[in-house]
């Protein structure tokens, strides 16, 4: 399965982020990209649409962890519609204390900035 990724910019500065498919070291660049290109932007937020993503391997992990330190302490990371093994993964791992795990988006907690 592929890996597709997008970045969208809301007006009032929450960085958006969908992807799907499989995200592994073959395309974790793809998805740094766009994180960057976020940060580049002084996002306020970031959200991460995971919904339709299938499979997320470590270098998908190191991948999230980039995106935690990229946006910095001060900025919020959304991990929105994680699939029960991925959301697994990124308990196990410890990582859901540095991220808000929830299972749909909810605009008025995300948007009140």
């Amino acid at each position: 399965m592929s890996f597709d990724v997008s970045l969208e910019m809301t007006d009032n500065g929450i960085a958006k982020i969908t992807m799907s498919g499989e995200l592994d070291a073959n395309v974790a660049g793809d998805f740094r990209t766009e994180i960057e290109s976020a940060a580049a932007m002084n996002a306020k937020r970031l959200v991460l649409m995971m919904d339709g993503l299938e499979y997320m391997s470590s270098a998908g992990l190191r991948a999230l962890i980039f995106a935690k330190q990229k946006m910095g302490s001060k900025v919020d990371v959304y991990v929105v519609g994680a699939q029960a093994s991925i959301q697994e993964t990124i308990e196990m791992t410890g990582f859901h204390h540095s991220v808000i795990l929830i299972d749909q988006y909810d605009a008025a907690e995300i948007e009140s900035v």
